[in-house]
């Protein structure tokens, strides 16, 4: 019996494996269509927008902002909340997610399971570690959501803001920013994050 019912049909179709390409070529159509009605793309400042809706205007200068200009951003959120739950409920595929056979003896020297060593355990993360069953995981999920909230308010934009939009744009400070961006992260995932796995 299998674990994970084959999809059928047009899900099928968009359930299978699609080449990195067609992303990129998805990303580019955004950002070229945003900035022809003179917008910029970045999913961070939909966090203000949101906490302006909640009624953070009144009590910070810095939530005071026109919300008619911003719906187009929480709804672009809301469409990749959806499709998230639509990706995941209706066009799960029951193959483990591919990586290198060193990224997996990699992982397991750090103590981390490979995603797809289980039939249990598909997908494309480490349950073992991101997961809100362990006091472990729920603290490594709230530090590093507070990091990455952070992060995104004092660079004045996130990942997707600075080095898809900002680059796009030839914007200097988004250069600098993404350069820093992987400088972090290789200090994080060669460092950082095999000492906290050890812990």
């Amino acid at each position: 019996m299998e674990l994970i019912s084959q999809p059928q049909g047009f899900l099928a179709f968009l359930s299978q494996p699609w080449h990195w390409a067609a992303s990129g070529a998805g990303i580019a159509l955004v950002v070229f269509l945003l900035t022809w009605m003179g917008r910029s793309f970045g999913v961070s400042t939909s966090f203000k927008a949101i906490c302006a809706a909640a009624g953070a205007g009144k009590r910070n200068e810095f939530f005071n902002i026109n919300l008619k200009d911003e719906f187009w951003r929480i709804a672009f959120v809301l469409g990749g909340v959806v499709g998230g739950f639509i990706g995941a409920h209706l066009l799960t595929s029951p193959e483990p997610v591919a990586i290198s056979q060193s990224t997996v003896e990699y992982l397991a020297s750090v103590g981390v399971d490979y995603p797809g060593s289980d039939a249990q355990n598909l997908g494309f993360v480490p349950t073992s570690v991101f997961n809100f069953g362990s006091l472990k995981g729920l603290l490594m999920a709230l530090a590093g959501g507070f990091l990455v909230g952070f992060g995104a308010r004092y660079g004045d934009g996130c990942t997707s803001g600075h080095a898809i939009s900002g680059l796009a744009h030839l914007q200097l400070p988004s250069l600098i920013t993404v350069i820093g961006f992987f400088i972090g992260g290789l200090f994080m995932a060669h460092l950082v994050l095999p000492w906290l796995l050890a812990l």
